[in-house]
């Protein structure tokens, strides 16, 4: 006698397993199971006994939680439920000669985030752990950028022409992620308007929709637009750590009063870890 079993869900199913299911569910013992062909695909499993069919009710058990070594204290956190947030890797704020750099910004002060975050990138995308970038830019005719942003101190420098076209406008060089960390096919991009990565965008409904509960936070610059994200994702009910060497900030005292700032009274925005702690996590 064959016996074909589909599955669905996480738990195994074995040969002993089906054969204590029929000898209990029919009121006979079935000691011996000859051949069982398992096809994971939902969540109910129906066996086939020549004529005969027998439906059972399989129980799902969750993915085993992981921990990353993190400030004020470790956070617990399933892979399953966690998506990486690379937070505005772009030329106009990293590469040299760039939209940073025209500002007189030291770039290179950002610059020391790529290596770290690269390895965290790469440790998730093994993990099979969602990643989500982040670009600041505007439409081209700027109606989604807001007087009290496009023009400071009497300067306006968004959607001017800058050294890699025309800045922070959706579209142009600058605007891009850089190369050492772009995207990979499948990899949601945020294109926001605003400091917050869920000010005005999607990103919300793309991590509902995926029941995501824990955000890992890489980007730039970690007092403007990675708090800002965080705080935000904070008050939505996400659990969110940042890695400290994975953020960076042309101002080094701003950003580890930041940093200070989410991990503060047991963790009132969040955790803070680094690199190195979240690729053993992803890994273990």
């Amino acid at each position: 006698m064959a016996v074909r079993v589909q599955r669905r869900g996480k738990l195994p199913v074995t040969t002993g397993l089906v054969a204590y299911l029929l000898g209990h569910g029919d009121g006979g013992a079935r000691s011996h199971v000859p051949e069982t062909h398992l096809s994971p695909d939902s969540n109910m499993s129906s066996l086939a006994f020549g004529r005969r069919n027998v439906r059972l009710h399989l129980p799902e058990f969750p993915m085993p939680m992981k921990a990353i070594i993190a400030e004020p204290f470790d956070l617990t956190f399933d892979p399953a439920t966690t998506a990486l947030v690379m937070i505005d890797f772009q030329q106009d704020f990293m590469a040299p000669n760039g939209f940073g750099e025209l500002l007189g910004n030291d770039v290179s002060l950002l610059r020391t985030t790529i290596e770290p975050a690269r390895a965290v990138l790469n440790a998730a995308r093994d993990a099979g752990v969602l990643v989500i970038h982040t670009r600041e830019g505007h439409r081209a005719d700027l109606s989604d950028c807001p007087p009290a942003k496009l023009t400071r101190g009497g300067q306006t420098f968004i959607g001017t022409e800058g050294p890699m076209g025309r800045i922070l406008v959706r579209g142009e060089k600058g605007q891009d992620i850089i190369p050492e960390l772009y995207p990979v096919d499948g990899e949601p991009v945020i294109d926001k308007p605003g400091k917050g990565a869920f000010h005005a965008t999607d990103l919300e409904q793309i991590l509902r929709g995926r029941a995501i509960s824990t955000l890992v936070f890489c980007g730039v610059t970690t007092e403007v637009c990675v708090n800002t994200s965080m705080r935000e994702a904070n008050d939505r009910g996400y659990e969110c750590v940042v890695l400290e060497d994975c953020v960076g900030s042309y101002f080094p005292d701003f950003h580890e009063y930041a940093l200070a700032m989410i991990k503060a009274q047991g963790a009132i925005v969040g955790w803070v870890s680094n690199s190195a702690n979240a690729v053993a996590a992803f890994a273990s």
